[in-house]
């Protein structure tokens, strides 16, 4: 398949390289790639119908399972269709403006899963620790608006990444060795100073994963606390369902991105090929693991589903 190489007609524009030394089996990686990608589209477009069309399952726990299932229909969105590109096509050129932009929407719909997640583990001590005022603490309203000031700093913390990396001077070449527009991958091709931008993405890293995992962890420390007061086993093994299904989703998306993020900071021994599949699997596998492990953990909306299905056939 011819390449479609833009570095030479327009100067602003970016080369994405895939997987850099793994070009011949471009074709095969596709196959997991898009496969995942249909996975992870069917399961989450399926539990926003389901919690849609059953008022019962209109609840503040499955309202923030909607907004978790639209970050993880929109992050390998902004990903997948130029990977397969790439692979399929060989069209490999993006504008500066495009890689930018990508590269925003790419952090700030990370940065605002991380955001449902801590929402998810507050709603979880609300419940479990104060039942009886969790629909006073915790109403729909309550969570629409815990959603949106979680966008709002999203936006606010990942905007000046962009913004910050337009005022560089790029090297002449403008290869990118990465199937997206990464930041890591992307400010390591400016020419100029990038000592801000750097310390930055680590601050930006660090107080993001660090703040909103201490929440958590501060949430589940004081829900087993709770737990371990509850003298029935019955009342035990319920929360502890609960809580499982919450740790799997959450160890399913900070492990791998905290070590995807620290192997590109800090490993610089390990093959660059190694870093770009643990980043695109990072954005490949906890969108399509989240709605099985809810359907397959969460009774109430398995049954829902079962339902929805055999009505569609």
């Amino acid at each position: 398949m011819g390449a479609f190489n833009f570095t030479h007609s327009d100067p602003s524009s970016f080369i994405l390289t895939g997987i850099p030394g793994l070009e011949a089996a471009h074709i095969w990686i596709s196959i997991p790639f898009s496969t995942f990608y249909i996975i992870s589209l069917f399961g989450n477009f399926t539990l926003l119908c389901v919690v849609g069309k059953e008022q019962t399952l209109h609840k503040q726990m499955y309202l923030l399972l909607c907004m978790l299932a639209l970050t993880d229909i929109a992050t390998p969105t902004f990903v997948v269709p130029k990977a397969l590109g790439i692979f399929w096509f060989n069209l490999k050129g993006i504008t500066m403006a495009g890689c930018l932009t990508q590269m925003f929407f790419l952090h700030m719909v990370s940065v605002m899963h991380s955001a449902v997640l801590v929402t998810m583990a507050f709603d979880r001590y609300v419940a479990i620790c104060n039942p009886l005022r969790y629909v006073t603490i915790l109403s729909n309203a309550q969570i629409a608006k815990l959603g949106l000031v979680g966008l709002i700093r999203s936006v606010l913390f990942i905007l000046p990444l962009p913004l910050l990396l337009s005022q560089q001077p790029f090297c002449a070449k403008r290869i990118i060795p990465h199937t997206q527009c990464e930041y890591t991958a992307v400010f390591k091709m400016a020419c100029g100073d990038i000592r801000v931008t750097r310390i930055y993405g680590l601050v930006l890293m660090f107080v993001i994963n660090g703040f909103d995992l201490t929440l958590i962890a501060l949430s589940y420390g004081l829900i087993i606390r709770a737990v371990l007061r509850i003298s029935s086993k019955k009342a035990h093994q319920k929360v502890l369902n609960t809580c499982t299904t919450h740790i799997c989703v959450m160890l399913t998306y900070y492990t791998p991105g905290l070590f995807s993020n620290l192997t590109y900071w800090f490993g610089q021994g390990i093959a660059p090929h190694i870093h770009i599949i643990l980043a695109d699997l990072y954005l490949l596998i906890p969108p399509m693991l989240n709605p099985i492990i809810y359907g397959v953990r969460t009774k109430e909306l398995r049954d829902k589903v079962g339902k929805y299905i055999c009505c569609r056939r």
